[in-house]
């Protein structure tokens, strides 16, 4: 089964009459997204983060340890299914012609027009687990609010059930305004939201051991955003402005298998920050990454490697 980015093609479906929070109706809304595997085998949903694509995830790091042959959610007998997130990849976007008049989404909105792709256009009533990745996380956990029947299981990765703030929101709200005051300024922006919150203590220090080579590191991180959009930037930062799930969690019904690591600069070990949601929801259950030099902070949880293992038990047990 091929999971590298050239071998499987980006398939799109419109939703006829979406409704966005604000009340905007555009005539149309695109969704770009992925699905491969096995079209009879069990359905499963798989959500990227901000600033990223389906595409993105089908990496070696990420893909080969889910969905490769015996691994836990392996392609020959599931159906998986990656949507690009309204705002991001090939999925209607700012950048598509409206810019700033586009509608201010928020992750609300981005899981309505998830759910209508699976429902409408897919013709899938139920999938066997959601796991997402950061922003794809928090769209897990209300993957589980909104529609707590449609899944045996959550898995939400590198993300928490608690309002966005702290370090999250002060670095997306400032990176926000420097873009908006200057566009000229988006690359550097974008480039220093993801090293200040992403990357890893001990892996920053091995790419940059001296000046000359974080300089030649950054320089190349530079070049991968050239393509990157000031609306789309911005959109997507500012999508998560009024997340706050902490409320709602005692509508989840499902297990879930939260996974973090110690070193996620976003989301700090330190903080506890699950240790309310533990209270709420007895069928949580959690599994800590120790960083160390071959981990990524915030990316640590896209090398599938350190938790494909504790995927494949949490769905044994859910058999």
């Amino acid at each position: 089964m091929p999971v590298a980015a050239g071998e499987i093609q980006k398939q799109f479906w419109t939703a006829p009459d979406f409704l966005f929070h604000t009340g905007e109706r555009p005539d149309g809304l695109r969704i770009g997204y992925l699905a491969f595997g096995n079209p009879s085998g069990t359905p499963v949903l798989v959500l990227h983060g901000t600033n990223s694509s389906s595409v993105n995830l089908l990496n070696a790091a990420f893909a080969d340890p889910l969905f490769k042959s015996g691994q836990p959610l392996d392609a020959a007998t599931h159906w998986i299914i990656m949507p690009d997130a309204v705002g991001a990849g090939d999925s209607s976007k700012p950048s598509d012609g409206l810019g700033p008049n586009f509608p201010r989404y928020n992750l609300e909105d981005l899981v309505a027009a998830q759910y209508r792709l699976l429902t409408e256009g897919l013709g899938i009533d139920h999938v066997r687990v959601i796991v997402g990745n950061s922003m794809g996380g928090m769209l897990t956990w209300l993957w589980g609010i909104r529609y707590p029947d449609f899944m045996d299981s959550l898995v939400p990765l590198a993300c928490a059930p608690i309002a966005m703030s702290g370090r999250n929101w002060m670095l997306r709200r400032l990176v926000v305004d420097m873009v908006q005051n200057d566009p000229n300024c988006l690359q550097t922006a974008a480039l220093f939201y993801n090293r200040a919150s992403n990357g890893g203590d001990a892996a920053l220090q091995i790419s940059g051991p001296t000046r000359e080579a974080a300089d030649t590191y950054l320089e190349k991180r530079r070049q991968q955003l050239a393509t990157l959009e000031a609306n789309d930037f911005v959109y997507q930062l500012l999508a998560t402005r009024d997340y706050d799930p902490s409320g709602e969690l005692h509508r989840i019904t499902c297990p879930i298998l939260a996974i973090n690591a110690t070193d996620d600069e976003r989301n700090p070990a330190a903080l506890n920050l699950l240790t309310t949601a533990s209270a709420t929801l007895p069928h949580l259950q959690t599994h800590l990454i120790t960083g160390g030099p071959e981990t990524a902070g915030h990316g640590t949880t896209l090398q599938a490697r350190w938790w494909a293992d504790r995927l494949r038990d949490f769905l044994v047990d859910l058999a």
